[in-house]
């Protein structure tokens, strides 16, 4: 759990991380040098399972995810931002898909919220592969869980977007396809400063296929027109 400044949301976020019903776990949580009383709320927290690492440095939610990948100690690496919540199943629920489906790398269906009640919910394809996820990323953050005794150790890029994103391409380059455990497992805040509006969203979304992954201005062009077309679809 990357956090900067997220005192505001926190709370209920590490609640619903100690609220699982799956109980052998730990939550990692990287402070990117917060100047709110965060770190303070974390701390008043009494639970062994809980590691909070301060960053001495603001480094971004890549740094800070990849330091908590870097210190887990556990088979399974999820992740959840200091203002989304898990549903109360979600680690038993898909920690045993992935058992049974022999996945490496799973997502899940999650529900928008705001302060103002329940929004849409998202419902990913069952299956994405490296190709598919070009043109648009199904796999939200807060619901991914990739196995390490399949993939070992995998990190984000040292961007300051579309850390995720590049991570799942990175992991179907190497393995054929992710899976979806078909049940709202999570909630996505869409009113707090983490949630980007689709001006921006679009302008990061070039540069990635640009700049991160390489492509030329064609392919480029061809991959941004398809996650245009599917943004439009979506709404």
């Amino acid at each position: 759990m990357p956090c900067y400044n997220s005192a505001q949301y926190i709370k209920a976020s590490i609640d619903s991380v100690m609220n699982q019903t799956y109980k052998k776990f730990e939550l990692i949580i990287i402070d990117d040098l917060s100047t709110d009383e965060s770190v303070s709320i974390i701390k008043s927290f009494n639970d062994p399972r809980i590691k909070l690492i301060q960053l001495s440095e603001n480094g971004g939610a890549g740094v800070s995810r990849n330091k908590g990948i870097e210190t887990a100690k556990g088979r399974f690496i999820a992740f959840l931002d200091s203002d989304d919540l898990w549903r109360t199943n979600k680690l038993e629920t898909q920690i045993n898909f992935m058992l049974d489906k022999n996945c490496a790398l799973t997502y899940s269906q999650y529900q928008k919220f705001s302060s103002v009640g329940k929004g849409k919910i998202v419902i990913p394809p069952a299956t994405v592969t490296y190709s598919e996820l070009l043109y648009c990323n199904v796999i939200g953050c807060l619901t991914a869980i990739y196995d390490t005794e399949v993939l070992g150790k995998q990190y984000m890029p040292l961007i300051r977007k579309r850390q995720d994103m590049a991570l799942w391409l990175k992991i179907l380059a190497q393995y054929d396809k992710a899976q979806c455990c078909q049940e709202v497992l999570a909630d996505y805040r869409t009113d707090s400063g983490m949630t980007q509006n689709k001006l921006n969203a679009a302008k990061h979304q070039w540069f990635f296929y640009r700049n991160e992954l390489g492509f030329n201005i064609i392919k480029s062009s061809k991959y941004f027109i398809g996650y245009t077309i599917k943004g439009i679809l979506r709404k």
